[in-house]
């Protein structure tokens, strides 16, 4: 653009050069006066060299103005770019790179099928590797993703997450360590509540004093405030509390608790607020002879707050004709707020006939649900009969299970499982002893014994934890390859495959005499929206669909066509740190 104005100016400057001289040229047919040439000749030389100055002038002119032109536009640039900087805010806390990860792992992601993926998720309680794999997909520093979600869905979706996994510490080193106190209420909110309401006062302050921010919510500051008051820091206290009075603050329920606290009265208010587990704690901190009988209605965290602090009642205060409260009991127990032991306690109170301890599988059904319950209870504890009392225990689970109180009967359950055999459970109960075992929960504890008899259990899966160099693994693989081709009983099974697979995605040579070993294809194995997606290189799409697909299951536990297109995804995507310690979760022989 800059050289075809000047071009253009240049041509415009030779043309009439050329018109001039042609008409001085058809100028010499007329007469001149000859005393005349001189000084005709003078002025045109002036004439020529003012134009040409005038011409020069105005080509440095505008050759300014480009330039002025193209520095503004730089500098507007740049101080997008500042601005854009400025705008975007990564919030993680891990380095990229300690997962093989990039800081636009987002960068193709839909943000619709984000949704749709945790909106699946909301409603599955995930195993502990589906989890891992979320909390690196979402607490790694990068840029967030943009296409069909806002920044603010996706700090949503990151909040929601922790929230419903309420693991605290995590929790709180996101906030600290991204300064969100003031941008991340809710989230601070259910961190400090859920310190409180297990009666762990100091723990829900520390947010408070490592902070360095001053809380805007008006919750977080009333926390705040009594937190101060707690650790005996009154003038600090006072301070604050001063200024958020003069600002407008009001509640005389918390003003009256706190006035009492700081000694500007000598009497307090006996109401009992449950609008938040704050304003509960309050009441019974400035109660000495504080009551409360909590009901249906009453939230997880009071009841909560109420089992930490030792103010539940015990089997040997609850009357077995108050049904109703047992009722109310057996759903705290679900919810993890009332011990299972104290509810079979209660269990044991009840009376009934021989003939209905006799006919349990008839009687309990003529009952109250909760009277029927407690009458299968004492039947598994009289019943000696293996077949007969695992049939009762799955009765009793069904019926905690009808009413959506499921977890009342776990620990309970699995404590009289354990107590029986695995061989001597009868087939027909085989997987309902196997899913209410902690057998089905995976040892973190194990130690890796090599066999080196099957590929994928020798000792070269040690390539994963960096104990082979690439020319190493190739010469021992090729070795162990040799030996299966002249072996006609061995036969790579999927295992074997996925090691393989691995080493190859790394780079690994291997000879083409062993491609008959085995066949594999890619697009039947693999899922087609993550195909597509790795097609895409949807980093972070990719890392929780594979999330969604593990689910509630642990990763020893699934089966290996699934892990097979698990690892071939994550070798596709480069993302080694990850696939390596799934390898060698699922490949070696553990004891």
């Amino acid at each position: 653009m800059k050289t075809s104005k000047l071009l253009n100016k240049k041509n415009s400057f030779f043309i009439i050069l050329f018109l001039f001289f042609s008409f001085s040229s058809f100028a010499e047919d007329e007469p001149v006066d000859i005393w005349n040439i001189e000084k005709t000749n003078d002025e045109e030389v002036k004439i020529e060299e003012n134009e040409t100055t005038t011409e020069v002038q105005e080509e440095i002119v505008e050759q300014q103005e480009i330039n002025t032109e193209d520095l503004k536009i730089e500098n507007e640039i740049l101080l997008d770019q500042k601005l854009v900087s400025k705008d975007i805010k990564i919030l993680g806390l891990y380095d990229p790179s300690e997962n093989g990860l990039s800081m636009q792992m987002w960068r193709n992601t839909n943000g619709n099928d984000l949704k749709k993926i945790f909106a699946k998720l909301d409603n599955v309680d995930l195993s502990k590797d589906a989890n891992n794999l979320i909390e690196i997909s979402l607490l790694t520093n990068a840029n967030h993703p943009t296409k069909d979600i806002t920044l603010e869905e996706f700090i949503n979706i990151k909040s929601s997450w922790m929230i419903k996994n309420s693991n605290l510490d995590l929790i709180e080193n996101y906030l600290l360590s991204n300064d969100l106190l003031n941008e991340n209420p809710e989230l601070v909110n259910h961190l400090i509540n859920e310190h409180l309401s297990q009666s762990n006062l100091e723990k829900a302050c520390e947010i408070f004093k490592k902070s360095k921010s001053s809380p805007e919510d008006e919750y977080l500051f009333k926390f705040k405030l009594y937190c101060l008051i707690n650790s005996e820091e009154v003038e600090q206290a006072l301070l604050i509390y001063d200024l958020r009075k003069e600002l407008g603050f009001k509640d005389l329920y918390y003003e009256n608790k706190i006035n009492y606290l700081l000694g500007f009265s000598d009497e307090v208010s006996d109401e009992i607020s449950e609008k938040s587990i704050l304003d509960f704690h309050l009441a019974h901190r400035t109660n000495p002879n504080f009551e409360f009988e909590p009901n249906q209605d009453t939230s997880n965290a009071i009841w909560s707050y109420l089992s930490s602090s030792n103010l539940l009642f015990k089997a040997d205060q609850i009357d077995i004709a108050d049904i109703e409260k047992i009722s109310v009991i057996e759903n705290a127990t679900h919810n993890q707020n009332y011990s299972e032991k104290e509810l079979y306690e209660i269990y044991k109170k009840f009376q009934f006939n021989i003939n209905q301890l006799l006919t349990i599988k008839d009687s309990y059904k003529l009952l109250p649900k909760t009277e029927g319950r407690a009458l299968v209870y004492q039947g598994i504890l009289l019943t000696t009969d293996i077949s007969k009392k695992i049939e009762l225990m799955e009765i009793l689970k069904d019926s905690f299970l009808e009413e959506n109180i499921g977890n009342a009967f776990n620990k309970e359950l699995n404590n009289f499982l354990i107590n029986i055999e695995e061989e001597d459970v009868p087939s027909n109960f085989t997987t309902f002893y196997n899913s209410n075992t902690n057998n089905n929960i995976a040892n973190e504890e194990y130690e890796i014994k090599f066999n080196n008899k099957v590929l994928h259990q020798s000792k070269l899966i040690n390539y994963f934890e960096n104990g082979y160099k690439i020319k190493e693994i190739e010469k021992e693989l090729e070795n162990f390859l040799k030996k299966i081709k002249k072996n006609k009983k061995y036969f790579l099974s999927k295992k074997d495959i996925i090691f393989i697979e691995a080493l190859k995605s790394d780079g690994v040579q291997v000879s083409e005499r062993y491609d008959d070993l085995y066949k594999i294809d890619d697009n039947k194995e693999i899922p087609t929206d993550i195909q597509n997606m790795i097609i895409k290189e949807d980093v972070g799409g990719a890392l929780l669909r594979i999330a969604e697909v593990i689910g509630q299951d642990n990763i020893e536990k699934i089966d290996d066509d699934t892990i097979y297109f698990i690892i071939s995804t994550l070798n596709k995507l480069d993302i080694d740190p990850i696939r390596n310690r799934i390898l060698l979760k699922v490949l070696p022989l553990k004891v």
